[in-house]
């Protein structure tokens, strides 16, 4: 019979940094990415109820590109909680004002929704152009 693995305390405190060129990179597949990256899914000592994900930065985010009528029929919603308070922004509008909000909202939804997610999403930091407050961890560039 075969015993079931689970990472030791150790092993989970391995945290790589890697850097992700939004530039010309569809929105969807790249947050697919980026989520497994973020949930550990590519290392292989992965745990569904455990963080062995590692860090993920993403510059040039208002480079970022929608296919098909995306970019004039996708809406992003909002409520404030009252009656009547639904607020819908077209992702055209979005991109212009916000481009780090198409990313976040796109690996936001590729993620579980528990109490993990608030874990993963804190290790998502996206920037608006080619420069980002992290070289000091050293970022691994990676292709997507």
């Amino acid at each position: 019979m075969q015993k079931t693995y689970t990472p030791k305390k150790e092993d989970l405190n391995d945290k790589k940094w890697y850097l992700v060129d939004a530039d010309g990179i569809v929105a969807g597949r790249m947050a697919v990415k980026i989520a497994n990256i973020l949930r550990g899914k590519n290392k292989p000592i992965f745990t569904p109820h455990l963080d062995t994900g590692d860090y993920v930065i993403v510059i040039n985010a208002e480079k970022i590109k929608l296919t098909g009528a995306k970019l004039d029929q996708k809406m992003y919603y909002r409520h404030s909680g009252y009656k009547g308070g639904l607020k819908s922004v077209p992702a055209k509008k979005v991109l212009v004002e916000n481009p780090t909000q198409i990313i976040t909202d796109a690996v936001k939804n590729m993620l579980p929704n528990n109490k993990l997610r608030k874990v993963f999403l804190d290790k998502l930091k996206v920037f608006v152009g080619p420069e980002h407050t992290h070289e000091a961890q050293k970022p691994e560039v990676i292709k997507l």
